[in-house]
């Protein structure tokens, strides 16, 4: 049987320093309307950051991208207005004006989700068309049109971590040689 429920990752712009309460409203709407078949996960990717604190080592969870909740949805019929109505939802991203949620591709998932190896070993001695430090223009992806800066330089995966200013803070992205371009 073929299953027509078919699931994609999208972001959903929340109102800063409310990630985790717009997780826990649009968990509660989606059960309470009896929609979790269609609603499998929302998350609030965070980093663990180890504070010391009068000589003590306070590991903490900070949100790893302010302002965004991610969910793995079918967004077929309300469901994008039921997530667009709840509190301290902003929208999603990815949307031109009134057009629909762009879901996020695989690589930008698995990136969020930490399940790409970070840093392998470089043995490739290929020669790297970027420099750190240069800036260069996003073509491809969510965030399309955006420059950044590159902060890092991964040779072996062909991928660069970019500093990019949205909404006038400074956000890395994870991203390949093929989605940018020098400016």
């Amino acid at each position: 049987m073929a299953d027509n429920n078919v699931k994609k990752w999208y972001v959903v712009r929340a109102v800063s320093g409310q990630e985790n309460k717009v997780k826990a409203y649009i968990e509660t709407e989606i059960n309470r309307l009896g929609m979790s078949d269609y609603v499998s996960q929302v998350l609030v990717p965070t980093e663990k950051v180890v504070q010391v604190r009068d000589g003590k080592k306070i590991a903490k969870d900070k949100v790893y991208f302010p302002g965004y909740v991610m969910i793995e949805a079918n967004l077929i019929g309300e469901i994008p207005h039921i997530i667009k109505s709840i509190t301290s939802v902003i929208g999603f991203l990815g949307e031109v004006k009134g057009g629909e949620p762009v879901p996020l591709r695989m690589s930008e998932v698995n990136r969020m989700l930490g399940k790409v190896d970070e840093l392998a070993v470089n043995t490739d001695t290929q020669a790297i068309p970027f420099k750190i430090d240069e800036t260069i223009k996003v073509i491809d992806g969510p965030f399309n049109g955006f420059n950044g800066t590159i902060e890092k330089i991964n040779e072996e995966k062909r991928k660069l971590e970019v500093m990019v200013k949205i909404f006038g803070r400074k956000t890395p992205l994870e991203l390949s040689f093929m989605q940018v371009e020098k400016v």
